[in-house]
């Protein structure tokens, strides 16, 4: 056993000193950031950087920018720059916004700018043993500059604040989101936070404004066409076809697309990536996903980093067997009930009526008044089976009557497909749960711990389990309408093998080009009332999902056609 002295043993981890301007701002941030290591960079952060990169620029002799560290006070931090006047050093901040006015509209540091210039200089003080009476910050919006002195009280602040830093740094528990509303509005972690979702499951009459963002637009590269090659050259995604013995290079152009424009990458088939840009990708928050040949997902390329704290908190939540039949029991009635309101919207637009359409809507409706009442996982998987089968065998009732027989089906098969409109389900599931899989690795849980579907090979529980939510709104519902307005060609887009039916390459160029353009189309949440793409309904269903094991949950599993 080895026996540490004291000039060896471990000593607690500085903090950063701009952790500390992010703790007086909010602890939330200072939680997310410190603890669960989760950053965002939004406008207003590049804009900071461009103006520091701007002041570097400046010739000027006295200015110095330097990196500290002090154990002894258990800070580091990089100084924007120093200034000697009249024989004093002076640390500078630069602020891109306008300073506070007080009551007599004289111009003061925020506190929470306050706090930090007042950390760089103790750190000063202690790092270069030099005396420091003073910290500038400079206002760039209103040109002002404050002076902010450093005295006994100063630094008992900078002292309270690190060693509330150190008890937030050791907590379990993610601080409540702060009571100055205002102050979410301009903070770039907001649309992981969801403060305003938070304050809406404490309260039902809050009308929340929507912080989060209402799209992504950024592209999802699939790459169909076996023997592609995916590479990475300087900030860009290279794109190279496949060389065959008649068709050269010349013939096939490479193309390149910026890193930034790109939210995922697909591979199809016996498509390739190389290591440089899988580390790459990573290290850009691009989700890789691969997809079999065959309309199968296989799995994806795990980028998730930072902290393990979001995970120990859902392994505590999804080992309680009652808060998995809760959050199952949301879940069942969330999909049947939108099965149920499709078929309802297929009854209004037929002419006929149809008995069988009419008595499957009246028995979905009579099982899901016992959803809320199973004592157990397994009784409610016989709920769900019992409403899945009535869905399937109605929803041949809402053909259209020009569908032509070879588009019909009669029954959900799987794996093989055994007919064309199975066959576009089934690779519609496998696309959709390559983005409720890129939506969980995004939030950062742990895909292999779910609260109803159970672990088997296929595929991760905790996707299975979100696919549900998404089943209707963005597979059934698109493959319907496709196939009722005749957008598929019966022999071209489909490869037949015996009793077994696939998508051939320009079936699946179909599908792809048709499913990415429904997740384009907006949807109102109908709880939070806000409008956003079904793209980023995916990543914000993933975080309302964690909001129930964090005290802010009611929001989850809300997604129900009206």
């Amino acid at each position: 056993m080895q026996i540490l002295d004291n000039q060896t043993q471990l000593k607690p981890e500085t903090i950063r000193v701009s952790a500390l301007h992010a703790l007086a701002y909010c602890r939330r941030l200072f939680y997310l950031e410190e603890v669960e290591e989760l950053y965002t960079q939004d406008a207003a952060v590049f804009a900071g950087r461009r103006l520091h990169a701007e002041l570097e620029k400046q010739e000027d002799e006295d200015w110095e920018e330097l990196f500290l560290t002090s154990e002894e006070l258990g800070l580091r931090g990089r100084v924007d720059a120093l200034r000697t006047r009249e024989g004093k050093t002076i640390p500078y901040e630069h602020k891109r916004g306008r300073c506070y006015r007080d009551e007599n509209k004289q111009p003061q540091a925020w506190e929470s700018d306050k706090l930090q210039i007042l950390a760089y200089a103790c750190l000063l003080e202690s790092s270069l043993g030099i005396p420091i009476h003073e910290g500038r910050i400079r206002y760039h919006a209103d040109n002002v500059l404050v002076h902010v002195p450093l005295d006994d009280a100063g630094r008992e602040l900078v002292k309270t604040a690190i060693e509330q830093a150190r008890i937030l740094r050791n907590s379990n528990y993610r601080p409540p989101v702060t009571d100055n509303e205002r102050l979410c509005a301009r903070c770039s972690l907001s649309p992981v936070c969801l403060p305003e979702e938070a304050r809406l499951s404490h309260n039902k009459e809050w009308q929340p404004i929507q912080l989060f963002p209402e799209d992504d637009n950024r592209q999802i590269i699939h790459v169909l066409e076996p023997g592609t090659k995916i590479g990475r050259t300087g900030e860009q995604i290279k794109i190279t076809p496949k060389i065959t013995s008649k068709i050269t290079l010349c013939d096939r152009s490479i193309e390149t697309i910026p890193a930034r424009q790109v939210g995922q990458i697909v591979l199809h088939s016996f498509s390739q990536i190389s290591t440089q840009a899988l580390h790459f990708c990573a290290g850009e928050n691009i989700g890789v996903h691969l997809i079999s040949g065959g309309g199968r997902y296989i799995g994806s390329f795990d980028n998730r980093q930072g902290s393990i704290q979001r995970r120990i908190r859902q392994y505590t939540a999804l080992s309680n067997p009652e808060t998995c039949l809760e959050l199952a029991r949301k879940l069942v009635t969330c999909r049947a009930t939108g099965q149920r309101k499709f078929l309802m919207r297929g009854k209004r637009n037929i002419k006929h009526k149809s008995a069988k359409l009419e008595t499957a809507i009246a028995q979905m409706k009579a099982v899901l008044k016992q959803v809320n009442q199973a004592k157990s996982i397994d009784s409610l998987l016989g709920f769900e089976g019992n409403l899945a089968a009535v869905y399937f065998s109605a929803l041949p009732c809402i053909f259209a009557p020009s569908v032509p027989p070879e588009m019909r089906f009669s029954r959900r098969n799987r794996r093989p497909p055994k007919d064309r409109f199975n066959c576009l389900l089934g690779f519609g599931y496998a696309l959709l749960l390559k983005d409720v899989m890129n939506a969980i690795l995004t939030v950062g849980l742990e895909p292999a711990l779910g609260f109803y579907h159970q672990p088997r090979t296929q595929a991760p529980p905790l996707a299975l389990d979100l696919l549900e939510i998404f089943r209707v709104p963005l597979v059934d519902m698109t493959v319907m309408a496709s196939v009722n307005r005749n957008q598929w060609d019966v022999t071209a887009d489909f490869d037949i093998r015996g009793e077994q039916v696939w998508l051939s390459e320009t079936g699946k160029r179909k599908f792809v080009e048709i499913y990415e353009r429904r997740k384009q189309e907006t949807w109102k949440h109908p709880v939070t009332d806000y409008s956003l793409t079904y793209r980023r309904l995916l990543e914000l269903e993933v975080r309302l999902l964690e909001k129930e094991w964090c005290g802010e949950g009611g929001l989850f599993a809300q997604l129900v056609l009206r």
